[in-house]
Order: C-alpha cells, then structure tokens, then sequence
C-alpha cells in the first residue's frame, strides 16, 4: 500500500472538488491518502473521506476584494504570494519528513512537491487571463507558471485537449517548453455523479467562491429569489454549518449540500444558477445539463473570461452580479445550447490513474 499526499488550494470549494474523483481512485486501489490544506476545502473532504489523514497547510494570502478590482489587488499581492510559495514549500519538507509520502498530487499550489518524490500538479489555469491593456501581465505569468512546473513530472490539466472542444479556452494553453513537454489533458474531472431523478426542481441556486463576494451574492439572491416561480433551492456554500431553513414555502435555502445531494439536486434542477466557475462547469458538463445562468464572481478574471467564452460559443448566458435581475436574465437563456457532450469523469480518473500515477506505485 502506497502512501500519497493530496494537496488541494482553498480559493473557494473547487480545487477540492475536482480532486474528490482522483481520490476515490486512489481509495479504491487501496492506497492511503493524506489530504494537506486548510480552510472550507478541508472542512468539505473531511466529510467526504473522514478516514482519510488530515493535516493543516496555510493557504496563499487570498487577494479578493469588495469591489471588482481583483486584478490590481493580485498584483499588489504578488510579493506576499512568492513569500507564501517558499513558506508552503518549507511546510511540505518537514510534513514529509514525519509523514513520508510516494507520490504528491499539488492542486494549483507551487511549493507543494519534494526531491525523490514523483510530484504532479493539476491546474486548468496554465496562464492568467487579463484585459487586452494588460496583455503584457498574461505573458508573465504564463512563463511564471511554466518556471513553476519544472518542479512536476506532469501537468495535468482536468479538460480536453484544445483540438477536442476544450471548456477551459485559452486559459489551459501555454506554449513555454517547460510546460509543453509536461501537459497532460485528462479530461473533466467533477465530483458529481448522474441520478436517475425527475427534474421536479425548478430553479437550483448555488451560491460559492471567496468571501465577501460570496456574501454579497447570498444577499441579492435571498432578495430576488421570492420573483421566480416553482419550486426553488438556494445552496449558500458553507460546508462548515447544516442549517437549512423555509425561504418561503416554495424556496428552501441550505447552507450545503454533500457531493452526492449536490448530484441529487442538480440532476432534478430543470434550471441552474450558479458561480462560473471552472470546476461548476465540469460539473454542467458531466450532468448534461444545458439549461443554466452564469454569474461571474466580480473581478475574477478567470470568470469573467469563460463567461464570455460560453456565451461566444452558444453555450451558456451569462450576467453581472451587479446588474443581476433574475426573472429578466432567465429570460434572456432561451437561445444557449448548453456544452457539447464529455467523457465522463469516473473514466478520466481511471485512465489518468493507470497511464501516469499506477507506474509510480506499489
């Protein structure tokens, strides 16, 4: 038995979420698994794996703001990123040295990964989108990125190859050598499953990302959501509580749903609104659902970027948290199609397990 740490960052649920399928991999071949972060990450794959060992790893400083001015913040936080890469890396070796692993699987966190010890990061965001004056910024961090992937046998990237309909567009590209020779596209990775369930949901709203823009979400739906008609449910993402309550007597608000109640909800949703994103979208992707509202967390330019990419496609309608009217913007999805179809995860994580971390393993 194998002995492998997983280290998810805890910018939001997603990182972790998109490792749960790889951990079941690795549960079931019989391997143990140590999970290293912190945060509402940690609180969501606690109950999801309680058997598995947990051990607390700082996260990088999280420059979100109030405002949409995430961009100008990133770069003011910069210095203290690079200062937490060296400190997270330093943590790794003396976790390590009490808890020795055979294989590190680093979820979008840099310094996690060891001399002698096979290291794989998994990251969809291979370079920072940003607007065409900022063009410059997107070529330094794509070769940031790739200076950073020299310390990973692979660079698994959870989507299809550009040529094969990528969902991640551009932000899964880059051309630098270090990260070319390294990429390995595995398909969607998403931790929810299919059920065979009537759709008798008629809006499922789910409300995530980092605070306070989480919040501030929470508070226009809880405004707009008596508007809509049917029978609705609002998700606030807050894996840490279990308080659910009676919006009103067609609204039922929860603070959080577990993996599979989540596959449960989505799959009976005949409508979703929800964050954009990327690892929500895998999610859309893997239940086929086509029938949806993006709200890109302000100022993230990730979001804001597949928004637009989605809705360039024909795929998916999105709008602005700040000019958000929900019966109006409902309206406004008759023409999106939705993604075109995908492997389903459960087979990408078996192929990613048996072509790159089996021949590292007992």
């Amino acid at each position: 038995m194998s002995r492998i740490l997983v280290s998810p960052l805890s910018w939001g649920l997603g990182h972790a979420t998109r490792d749960i399928p790889i951990i079941r991999e690795l549960l079931e071949h019989g391997h143990r698994v140590s999970i290293a972060g912190s945060g509402r990450a940690m609180e969501l794959l606690k109950q999801e794996f309680p058997h598995c060992d947990f051990f607390e790893l700082e996260d990088y400083p999280p420059p979100y703001t109030a405002t949409r001015y995430f961009l100008a913040k990133f770069i003011a936080y910069i210095p203290l990123i690079l200062h937490a890469i060296r400190l997270e890396h330093e943590s790794t070796r003396r976790l390590l040295a009490e808890h020795p692993c055979d294989l590190i699987i680093s979820d979008n966190r840099f310094g996690v990964h060891a001399p002698g010890v096979p290291s794989f990061f998994i990251s969809h965001q291979l370079r920072f989108y940003v607007p065409d004056y900022l063009r410059p910024g997107g070529y330094i961090s794509a070769r940031f990125n790739s200076s950073c992937h020299r310390n990973f046998r692979r660079v698994i990237v959870p989507d299809n190859p550009p040529e094969k309909g990528s969902l991640s567009g551009l932000l899964s590209e880059n051309r630098f050598p270090a990260t070319q020779e390294r990429l390995y596209y595995a398909g969607i990775l998403s931790s929810v499953d299919p059920v065979a369930a009537a759709e008798d949901i008629d809006y499922l709203i789910s409300i995530s990302g980092p605070e306070p823009q989480r919040s501030k979400l929470e508070e226009l739906v809880l405004q707009q959501a008596a508007k809509l008609p049917g029978r609705k449910v609002i998700l606030l993402g807050l894996p840490a509580e279990t308080r659910r309550f009676q919006l009103d007597e067609r609204t039922e608000v929860r603070n959080h749903a577990t993996r599979e109640e989540m596959a449960a909800l989505m799959s009976r949703a005949k409508f979703i609104i929800t964050r954009s994103g990327y690892t929500t979208m895998m999610e859309l992707a893997e239940l086929g659902k086509r029938r949806a509202l993006l709200i890109p967390t302000p100022g993230q330019t990730e979001q804001e970027y597949l928004s637009l990419y989605y809705q360039q496609q024909g795929w998916f309608y999105s709008q602005s948290q700040y000019r958000l009217d929900l019966v109006r913007d409902i309206q406004a999805t008759s023409d999106y199609r939705g993604f075109p179809a995908v492997t389903p995860s459960r087979e990408n994580a078996r192929r990613l397990y048996r072509e790159l971390f089996a021949p590292h393993l007992d």
